[in-house]
């Protein structure tokens, strides 16, 4: 097993937490997703923040494309490698 994983940043936290709960039930996750906040070093306003979402796929079975499209309903996008 390989370890890849798949990144989906997204505006705000809203956005991140209603995409993450989505995931588990478009793509049946094995995991449930990790969300990270992710800030530029001294931006400390909640509203210049992007946040991650992180999610495992050591099976490769998730397609980037769809993730990409997936992410885009919320304004978001996959992070290539």
């Amino acid at each position: 097993m390989s370890d890849v994983r798949h990144v989906l940043v997204l505006p705000d936290r809203d956005a991140a937490q209603e995409a993450a709960e989505a995931l588990g039930e478009r793509f049946a996750l094995a995991e449930e997703p990790r969300l990270l906040r992710d800030a530029l070093a001294g931006e400390d306003d909640a509203e210049d923040a992007q946040w991650l979402i992180v999610l495992a796929d050591e099976a490769e079975r998730l397609d980037p494309r769809e993730l990409d499209e997936f992410a885009g309903e919320w304004e978001g996008w996959r992070e290539e490698p």
